[in-house]
């Protein structure tokens, strides 16, 4: 009988510890898990300058942009020295190894206009339809948004979506791209701005979205980075290589009619001193003048993003700038080798 008391005891001690390490552990109200920290970027980039920073050149830390076969034999990206004054808002050049030797603002969210339709390009394209069906410029087409102006006159344009897709990429026409979003797809325009958006997310580019297939609405919107991964995919597909490079093309779209010329919206194309493999410029009064580009330098592949520039020749002027810029270090380097 002397036994009972002293296990009632014990049990009671051992109940009373257990609720006390329960009290302990319990969380506190409103109290829930640390939030993870949230990844700002691929592993290696720099962080972007401050506002106001005209640039920041980099070298070695890898944004793992480019795809392996992107190059055939990529080598380690020079470093070119003290970059110039880049007066876009957002910048970001990537060399062909995929290391970014200079970024501005690149991982800021910014509207994108008329870049938007490499993104339209790629979506027909993948689509399988057929280039050589004509198609017909209607009222859907028209710009209600912004009321720009176009050439393809509603219910009487009429061209090969080839011929669309072409004059939509070289020289920016809106209502060629509507009209392409509008017929790629039995669902119409709302299908294709969907898979506009499935294609950026397979794409990695995880802080783009798609509004409409010209660029005429302000949603559309993307980063600098992600435009390169853009550029990159584009670079896929030999239609959007030579349309976007194309200096001009003339269209017939009215039966008996003249042709009506298209020039490239990228004066870049035309110039002597560049090798310019696939680009696509835009504007809108959010977006500012953009400029998305591949292009060859002193025998070597980048990728330039240029977001945001308050002059029509700005991204122009910025290129030409990164060019002379890369050109010098590299024969820099060559001189010190020799």
């Amino acid at each position: 009988m002397r036994l009972a008391p002293r296990a009632l005891f014990a049990a009671i001690g051992l109940v009373a510890a257990l609720g006390l390490a329960l009290f302990l552990v319990r969380p506190m109200p409103g109290a829930g898990p640390a939030p993870l920290p949230r990844d700002t970027g691929p592993v290696g980039a720099a962080p972007s300058p401050a506002a106001g920073d005209p640039g920041t050149a980099l070298g070695g830390a890898s944004l793992a942009l480019a795809e392996p076969g992107t190059a055939e034999r990529p080598t380690p990206a020079p470093r070119l020295g003290k970059p110039p004054a880049i007066r876009a808002d957002v910048a970001l050049v990537v060399d062909e190894g995929g290391t970014p030797v200079l970024a501005k603002h690149s991982d800021a969210v910014k509207p994108i206009a008329s870049i938007t339709k490499l993104m339209t390009a790629m979506v027909v394209l993948d689509a399988g339809v057929d280039l050589g069906q004509t198609i017909e410029i209607t009222d859907a087409d028209r710009d209600q948004l912004r009321h720009s102006r176009s050439r393809m006159r509603t219910n009487a344009a009429r061209l090969s979506r080839r011929d669309m897709l072409t004059i939509a990429l070289m020289s920016s026409e809106n209502r060629a791209a509507a009209a392409l979003g509008r017929t790629t797809f039995p669902g119409g325009t709302e299908a294709f701005v969907a898979a506009m958006n499935r294609k950026a997310q397979a794409l990695g580019m995880a802080d783009t979205h798609y509004a409409d297939a010209s660029g005429l609405d302000g949603a559309n919107r993307s980063t600098a980075e992600d435009l390169v991964r853009l550029l990159q995919a584009a670079n896929r597909y030999p239609l959007i290589r030579e349309a976007t490079t194309r200096s001009e093309l003339a269209v017939k779209p009215y039966p008996g009619g003249g042709a009506v010329p298209y020039r490239n919206t990228n004066p870049l194309v035309r110039n002597a001193g560049w090798q310019v493999e696939l680009s696509k410029t835009g504007y809108v009064n959010e977006a500012g003048h953009c400029l998305a580009m591949q292009a060859q330098i002193a025998g070597r592949r980048y990728w330039i993003v240029l977001l945001d520039s308050v002059g029509k020749l700005t991204p122009v002027g910025d290129s030409n700038r990164l060019r002379k810029w890369i050109e010098a270090g590299l024969k820099g380097q060559s001189a010190q080798r020799g």
